[in-house]
């Protein structure tokens, strides 16, 4: 059996899509091939790997409640050459947004799932996840405490004094990370199973296991101090920006 999950994301790098495809596939047997669709030239390479698959899995973010807009020329490739050929193929979508509530997911959902019978392959099913900007933040957050546990670990042990006490701060730290993760976690476990037995998993909606005031107050900061590395307090108002030309 083999499997192609695709990275659907328009970022270059640190998508939430690919953090999820990339968990994802951990848990999923057989042959694995991870791809990534972000532009034109991806198309072709992705669309040949889809062919040869038993399982095709969409990770995609949630773009104005749809289809990100560069998904959907591919989307029209591979119902013309699913028509032509009729392969034995099975389709799962992860899609996951920046609002708290996975259930924002529906209009995505319904699009693959008319997409798929308009190609004569098989829905699969999807997992919705509400607040896949936090996916994000909880594994920088991870590799944070991570490298301070190893720094405190070293500092200890050059003052002659081993101690253990700073991996049991990092095991509460990422047990709590974990907590907040667990809906996530368990629906995509599900999920990898229905994958690996080829059989339907429905739709089911998760999200980020933290109150919506809390989210909305970790979401802003994050995408603030984003927006300042990338340009300025609203993104790219602060940033360079080449000189447009009047024309009559």
């Amino acid at each position: 059996m083999k499997t192609v999950l695709i990275d659907c994301s328009p970022k270059k790098k640190l998508s939430a899509s690919g953090f999820i495809a990339g968990f994802t596939s951990l848990f999923v047997v057989g042959e694995k091939k991870k791809e990534k669709l972000r532009t034109k030239a991806d198309r072709s390479r992705v669309l040949d790997a889809v062919m040869k698959a038993d399982n095709v899995v969409f990770s995609m973010p949630l773009y104005v409640d749809g289809v990100p807009s560069h998904i959907l020329p591919f989307l029209k490739e591979m119902e013309l050459r699913c028509r032509e050929n009729a392969p034995d193929l099975n389709v799962y979508v992860i899609a996951n947004n920046g609002f708290i509530e996975g259930k924002q997911n529906e209009p995505l959902m319904q699009t693959m799932e008319h997409f798929c019978e308009r190609s004569g392959i098989r829905w699969g099913g999807g997992l919705g996840i509400g607040g896949g900007v936090m996916m994000n933040v909880m594994r920088i957050m991870l590799a944070v405490y991570f490298a301070l546990a190893v720094f405190r670990f070293v500092a200890a042990g050059i003052q002659g004094s081993w101690q253990a006490g700073p991996w049991i701060v990092f095991g509460k730290q990422a047990a709590v990370i974990l907590l907040l993760c667990c809906g996530i976690i368990a629906f995509d476990l599900w999920l990898a199973c229905r994958i690996n037995q080829r059989k339907e998993y429905g739709k089911h909606y998760t999200r980020i296991m933290l109150p919506s005031f809390v989210f909305i107050l970790c979401a802003d900061l994050f995408f603030i101090i984003l927006s300042v590395i990338q340009g300025g307090i609203f993104r790219g108002w602060f940033s360079r920006k080449k000189p447009t030309r009047m024309t009559n």
